[in-house]
């Protein structure tokens, strides 16, 4: 595992969005490096070897969703935890489960959910025998919890849109 804690790729068209990402993940030791959208998220994975991606659904050149699909497609990238950090309606996080995002986290969101969510992803990439465990947030607080795309079953406090 890269950094302290980690290594998350945040990837938001919105500079202030990074900016409040970054802040809030290096304060609990993650080592941060962002893009601005897809396309430059494509070209940053490569280089920087990220143990999580943060991914916004509505951005220039190459949005979330289709970011996702092609990071699964590529085998140096198919089991990188992916989680989308987003408005997201109940089309994207149809879309997003199709394409294989491991999280959810809606726009606006508290920083402990943002922390809470990266660390689950994180625990994904260090799974034993490569086995991964993926978790849905839904729309609300960090009372909304999480469910298992493997067995479809909510966590505590669980509530899946």
């Amino acid at each position: 595992m890269s950094g302290a804690f980690g290594r998350v790729l945040v990837v938001d068209d919105s500079e202030v969005i990074r900016q409040l990402i970054r802040v809030n993940l290096e304060l609990e030791g993650f080592q941060v490096v962002t893009a601005a959208d897809g396309a430059e998220c494509l070209e940053v994975v490569r280089r920087v070897r990220p143990d999580v991606v943060t991914l916004d659904v509505v951005m220039p050149r190459l949005d979330g969703l289709r970011t996702a699909a092609r990071l699964r497609a590529l085998p140096e990238t198919c089991r990188l935890p992916i989680a989308i950090v987003s408005a997201c309606t109940p089309a994207d996080l149809d879309r997003g489960a199709s394409v294989g995002v491991d999280g959810y986290l809606a726009k606006p969101f508290d920083p402990a959910d943002l922390v809470a969510l990266v660390r689950r992803l994180m625990a994904l990439s260090d799974g034993e025998n490569g086995a991964r465990e993926g978790f849905a947030y839904g729309f609300g607080d960090a009372a909304a919890g999480f469910r298992s795309r493997r067995t479809g079953r909510n966590g505590p406090g669980g509530q899946y849109s």
